[in-house]
């Protein structure tokens, strides 16, 4: 919403400039998105002048001499291309010096030879209008010399709004006059419908039939006839520019301004163009079609609301209307049309048409019935002074006002207690009244009549409690944390170790980064996984973010790719975040994230509502789990003159950073061969935890990493609940110094099929608890072992807590683990 400060100063004038008024609108709840200047920024050099002659120029058909007098005997030659120039017009003239709108500064210059000392002025050039064709033509009784901003509205500051959709009454300047007037107790305006020259009763000629009133609750209009049709007055064209309106003629104009100020749209229709003098509101028919003011054919459907008459539809409700019966050059007779629409129907309708304009934006959050008189009277006033108009007969109104307006008990205790802090019974009502809600003192407090413009947005009390709030006690409150027994700042366990997790990460050089919990219902495929029972949103943000995703790998691979695309070399970034599983909730599930019919229409749906509407329509959600991920491409350290090209990241790269995060949690964990369908099938494991799998390891394939412009790629994903399940939160103490160690080598020949994780398994078992650490740090397949034979060299540590040990006891325990070998994995000696 974008409000010229001039417009609205006509109704509330603060002594604020502009930049402290837009402070206070943002700190009382109403957000300033920018702040910017239209029209002349400088208004130096603009002055009014009196063309004494015009003279065709001696080398050019097209241009003209004129001679100007600009003010105290002072007079300008100044060229011009303008084809209604002549003298003894009085003109806008920018001197040499003046800044124009776009920042150019205006200097002498020769034209076809001839010296020009300044410009003649169109509406264009000054930003209150859009014609080129001429110059602006003023007033003759206009001194030349006077201050051009004396004579037009030049400049203003504009204040960019970013209106809530439940402050409708806010996408008008008389409604923004109205909240400043509440936030900074500066005079309010009457209204500008305050005075209505319209009446009740019938309009000849003219018959409105409601056929759907559930799409269209009130349907109101009235006659103009000997409409002059013309360009705008100066003051309204600025307006209109300012607020980023083009100004077409003064009925459209009209339309426009209304809509502006009151918050109601309103739409013109040419009545003579009216087939029969009868308008039928209705649904359309499928396939009715239709041409817009955009000059583009529609096809409708049943749930679309048309305005029809004897030929057929004649607008789309709210909408826009239709080129058939729009206002043309030779219109004379007005019907002008001011309707109230179904918000939820409306939106639906400009989705599905691709069609979004000023006016369906308002409708779209559900306007009061009553504001269509509003807008009327302001209409009839204008059509009357800028067209010449005569009303003809009364209003049309079908349907007519809204409910009896909502009375709500304020209570001075309840005020107190939900704010935390004294508020006086005159202080809330001062702040309702000023917000035009209807006040009456009660016994233990306030009876509050709801306007009818807020009835969407106030229902309850607690709502009157947050108008209070932000218009007069939030800036006055104390800081203090909640009243609560036994609370306290502390980490929870598994917080703890989620965050030493992440340090752990972080500690072997990669980058955290947030991914969507929404993705492409394309990605399952991408990634050679089953998208089945993947939970698909009902009203996603756009089709590539439809799905809850079931692993964070799409998420880093798109990091990966993006970095990669901006010239990083090595990329190393992991991800802790939600995954949303099939649970029990059957094939495709599906979530609303919106809050359904009573959210559009502004109503709160109480518990029982939602009770229904889960048991009816959603099912049950899936399971979320907590993962963590890593995903590692490029080389796995930088190249120097020593090491120009250091290997790839691959498995052992992603098993590293894996061990340095497990062994931060003090978790132990076991690899299997297996892994996603998106792994490398030669290069992949899953991880056990406590023997159950807890995620998988290894490179990414190569085809889809190619899907994603990356090279060689691993890294792991693991359950992170199912890992803290099994962490060591508070570490008990082990005596590791008091009894020297015994070291030995063992290297054992096995198939090359048994997993080095199983020999490691069974030398464990056999080592007992003298077998303090047992790692493989060699592997030999060749000749000397045989074909389908490797051999692994084990470093055993052994150690007993209290004692130093003897090599009778370390020999009987080697004993046993090469037995086990032997007897378990067929595993022999190497000699």
């Amino acid at each position: 919403m974008r409000v010229p400060l001039n417009w609205l100063r006509a109704f509330c004038a603060p002594d604020l400039d502009v930049r402290a008024l837009a402070e206070r609108l943002a700190l009382t709840g109403t957000e300033v998105d920018r702040i910017h200047t239209h029209g002349v920024a400088a208004l130096e050099r603009f002055v009014v002048g009196r063309v004494l002659t015009a003279e065709r120029h001696p080398d050019a058909d097209r241009l003209s001499v004129c001679t100007v007098a600009i003010g105290e005997g002072d007079v300008a030659t100044i060229v011009c291309g303008a084809p209604n120039v002549a003298a003894g017009q009085t003109v806008a003239v920018a001197q040499p010096g003046a800044i124009m709108p776009d920042g150019t500064k205006l200097k002498k210059a020769k034209l076809r030879g001839v010296p020009s000392e300044g410009m003649i002025l169109a509406e264009d050039e000054v930003g209150i209008g859009t014609d080129h064709d001429g110059i602006m033509v003023l007033d003759d009784d206009l001194v030349p010399g006077t201050p051009l901003e004396d004579v037009l509205p030049l400049t203003t500051e504009v204040l960019e709004l970013e209106i809530t959709p439940n402050r409708p009454d806010c996408l008008a300047i008389y409604g923004v006059a109205r909240e400043v007037h509440a936030a900074t107790g500066a005079p309010l305006a009457p209204p500008p419908w305050a005075d209505d020259p319209g009446r009740a009763g019938d309009v000849e000629g003219i018959e409105v039939v409601v056929e759907a009133p559930d799409l269209c609750p009130r349907f109101t209009a009235r006659r103009f006839d000997d409409v002059e049709l013309g360009p705008s007055p100066a003051w309204l064209k600025a307006r209109l520019m300012a607020a980023g309106q083009r100004p077409i003629n003064n009925v459209v104009d009209i339309t426009n301004y209304v809509m502006l100020e009151t918050g109601q749209p309103l739409h013109a229709f040419d009545l003579d163009r009216v087939a029969g003098g009868r308008l039928v509101v209705r649904r359309a028919r499928a396939g009715e079609t239709m041409t817009t003011l955009d000059d583009v054919e529609r096809t409708l459907d049943e749930d679309v609301c048309l305005i029809a008459d004897a030929d057929g539809p004649t607008s789309i409700a709210g909408l826009m209307g239709g080129a058939r019966s729009e206002v043309a050059p030779t219109t004379t007779r007005v019907l002008m049309e001011a309707a109230n629409w179904d918000g939820p129907n409306l939106q639906r309708t400009s989705t599905r048409l691709g069609l979004r304009t000023e006016a369906s934006s308002r409708f779209e959050k559900q306007l009061a019935p009553e504001q269509t008189l509003d807008g009327q009277a302001l209409a009839t006033k204008l059509m009357i002074e800028l067209c010449g108009a005569r009303p003809v007969g009364g209003t049309v109104d079908v349907g007519g006002p809204g409910p009896a307006p909502a009375v709500i008990r304020l209570r001075d205790a309840r005020v107190s207690g939900l704010l935390g802090a004294p508020v006086e019974r005159s202080e809330s009502a001062g702040v309702l009244e000023r917000l035009d809600f209807g006040v009456a003192e009660a016994a233990d407090g306030l009876d509050v009549t709801v306007p009818a413009f807020r009835r969407n947005d106030v229902s309850r009390e607690a709502d009157l409690i947050e108008e209070v709030a932000r218009l007069a006690v939030l800036e006055r409150l104390p800081a203090t944390l909640p009243s609560r027994r036994g609370a306290s700042g502390r980490l929870s366990v598994a917080q703890r170790l989620r965050r030493r997790a992440e340090d752990a990460l972080i500690g072997a050089g990669l980058s955290e980064i947030v991914g969507w919990s929404f993705v492409s219902p394309q990605l399952p495929a991408l990634l050679g996984l089953d998208g089945d029972g993947a939970l698909v949103l009902e009203n996603p943000m756009s089709e590539e973010q439809s799905v809850m995703r079931t692993t964070l790998v799409g998420s880093l691979l798109d990091a990966a790719q993006r970095n990669r695309a901006r010239g990083a070399g090595a990329v190393r970034v992991f991800e802790v975040g939600s995954v949303y599983l099939p649970g029990e909730a059957g094939p495709e599930p599906r979530l609303s994230l919106g809050a359904g019919t009573h959210a559009a229409r502004g109503q709160a749906p109480d518990a029982s509502t939602w009770q229904q509407r889960n048991a009816a329509e959603l099912p049950p959600l899936p399971d979320e789990h907590l993962h963590a991920a890593v995903l590692l491409t490029g080389a796995v350290r930088p190249a120097t003159w020593g090491d120009p090209e250091p290997p790839q990241a691959d498995f052992f790269a992603a098993k590293g950073v894996l061990e340095a995060m497990l062994g931060a949690l003090r978790v132990e964990f076991e690899l299997e061969p297996g892994g996603a369908p998106f792994l490398h099938p030669g290069r992949a494991a899953r991880v056990l935890i406590d023997g159950k799998p807890a995620g998988g390891l290894g490179e990414i394939h190569p085809q889809v990493a190619a899907r994603w412009d990356l090279g060689r790629t691993a890294g792991f994903e693991l359950d992170l609940d199912a890992v803290t399940a099994a962490a060591v939160s508070v570490p008990a103490y082990r005596d590791l110094t008091s009894f020297p160690s015994v070291r030995q080598d063992l290297a054992v020949i096995v198939g090359d099929d048994v997993p080095a994780a199983e020999v490691l398994r069974v030398v464990r078992a056999a080592g007992g608890a003298l077998l303090a650490a047992v790692e493989v740090f060699d592997v030999y397949r060749g000749e000397q072992v045989g074909a389908g034979r490797a051999s692994l060299a084990l470093r055993l540590e052994f150690r007993a807590s209290d004692r130093t040990l003897t090599d009778e006891e370390v020999a009987a325990r080697r004993g046993k683990i090469v037995a086990a070998l032997r007897d378990q994995l067929g595993g022999e000696l190497r000699g």
